[in-house]
């Protein structure tokens, strides 16, 4: 094919080949310019023992084309096996996962025909660096990451995306009435990024309250941008109360590659059954046209689809009896797509993409200008005494820092400040955390003075399993207090 842009195709798990048939049927009869390199991913490899679930020659088809189109794959369930899609966003820096979310009233069964919004969830980082351990008999941690660039970058996304696609309106949606430093900091770059948009209206919301509104007033919201966890929660409730998370399809852009993909799973108990609605995995494939510069033919297909569903014909997981003309299969879906392109949706509005240029300006930096000195120390131990008493660690801890550069200010249990006090909380634990501060005038210390601190907790068989250390950016704290300080 003339001028053809290659893309690597992923057939997937479960009901994944079927819809991708499908998908590249209907990209193929629209004259879609691809050139197709065929990968493998997911349960096939995971059974030979590949725990990432991705093949060398996958990899290498996708560092050569940079485009993905990526039916569902299953991921089995424990067993240290890794998200091929958390992987492929970490490891080829596709840092914006894109969820639009439109309504298809009446043809499909929601309480809100006028939603029309996008989800846009940062995609690399949050609670899905994926790293975990168990510290004690009773304590498992997992640590959540964010970043001022991936922060600065996601946003700008946003509003970039915004403009681009004639959106009015930016919302973020942060917790940071609880983890001030962290969500604090996302909703903070969130207002920066917002000034240099004057034409966009920006507004920031609490993710419950936010969440709790994007399923019951869906239709007040444009472009909503969050972080990694809550984008992935708010972008299936979005996806569900539109009508179905079967039609859905997302698109996870970076700055070299991109991924394009449906939002629903591999569905293994309808495979082989000729049932499965392709409609998330063909809007993943619309939205990958767009990106590679082939607006023309996204046109096509999306309006060509939404012809197909104004004329009745649908699949059986979208078929109403008295609205639906026609319930057919996948294969049958697709050809009845075939038959109408070239053609425009009467009561839907057609579709009017344009070129993708929202990544030219996500390019970002690190300030590194801040001054930043060590105040003290967080060393988390695990103890346990059956009197319930708290005094006895923390008599032990300050008689083993006696003399020493640091000494101890406070023991928290889960957040809360429990020792010097009587705060122990219900569901005593074995999990501790152990504030030591400077014991000098200037507040400051250094990493010999806890190196030094940790041998002596480790002569008197303290068992410390974990450190966090103590800093101050331009003598503005870079940790929070416990609760109850």
């Amino acid at each position: 094919m003339t001028n053809s842009t290659p893309i690597t195709v992923v057939n997937g798990d479960g009901i994944g080949p079927e819809i991708m048939n499908a998908t590249l049927k209907i990209l193929q009869k629209a004259g879609a310019r691809i050139s197709i390199e065929t990968g493998l991913v997911g349960e096939e490899l995971y059974k030979r023992g590949n725990t990432s679930g991705i093949s060398d020659d996958t990899w290498e088809s996708f560092h050569r084309t940079k485009v993905m189109l990526k039916a569902p794959i299953t991921t089995p369930q424990g067993g240290g096996y890794k998200s091929v899609n958390v992987t492929i966003r970490k490891a080829c820096g596709l840092y914006a996962n894109v969820r639009p979310c439109q309504s298809l009233h009446p043809y499909v069964k929601t309480h809100f025909p006028d939603m029309d919004l996008v989800v846009i969830r940062e995609n690399e980082e949050d609670l899905y660096a994926g790293i975990e351990y168990r510290q004690t008999h009773s304590m498992y941690q997992t640590l959540k990451l964010l970043s001022t660039p991936g922060t600065e970058r996601i946003c700008r996304y946003a509003f970039e995306y915004a403009v681009q696609n004639n959106r009015k309106k930016v919302t973020c949606m942060t917790k940071d009435n609880i983890m001030k430093l962290a969500d604090g900091m996302f909703h903070e770059i969130f207002d920066k990024i917002a000034a240099e948009y004057p034409d966009i209206e920006s507004e920031h919301y609490i993710i419950d309250i936010g969440a709790a509104r994007l399923a019951n007033r869906p239709e007040i919201f444009d472009v909503v941008v969050t972080e990694n966890l809550y984008g992935d929660i708010i972008s299936d409730i979005t996806a569900e109360v539109c009508g179905s998370v079967g039609m859905a399809g997302s698109a996870n852009i970076g700055q070299e590659y991109a991924m394009f993909e449906a939002i629903h799973g591999s569905a293994p108990r309808m495979a082989g059954q000729n049932t499965a609605n392709p409609s998330g995995l063909l809007n993943g494939a619309i939205m990958m046209l767009v990106h590679i510069g082939q607006a023309d033919i996204a046109n096509k297909v999306r309006n060509a689809w939404l012809k197909t569903l104004e004329d009745g014909i649908h699949t059986k997981d979208i078929f109403q009896e008295g609205k639906s003309i026609k319930k057919v299969g996948t294969d049958e879906f697709a050809d009845a797509i075939v038959e109408r392109l070239g053609q425009e949706p009467t009561i839907f509005a057609p579709a009017n993409y344009k070129t993708n240029e929202i990544n030219k300006r996500a390019e970002v930096t690190i300030d590194r200008s801040s001054k930043k000195e060590l105040r003290g120390v967080d060393v988390y131990v695990d103890w346990f005494d059956n009197s319930h008493d708290v005094k006895i660690l923390g008599k032990k801890l300050e008689d083993a820092s006696a003399g020493e550069g640091l000494q101890l200010q406070m023991i928290s249990c889960r957040g809360l400040k429990v020792y010097p006090g009587n705060n122990l909380p219900k569901g005593f634990g074995d999990h501790w955390r152990c504030r030591f501060v400077p014991n000098n005038t200037e507040k400051k210390t250094s990493h010999e003075a806890v190196v030094s601190l940790l041998n002596k907790l480790s002569e008197a068989k303290v068992d410390f399993i974990k450190t966090e250390h103590l800093y101050s950016f331009d003598d503005k704290a870079g940790f929070s207090l416990g609760q109850g300080e």
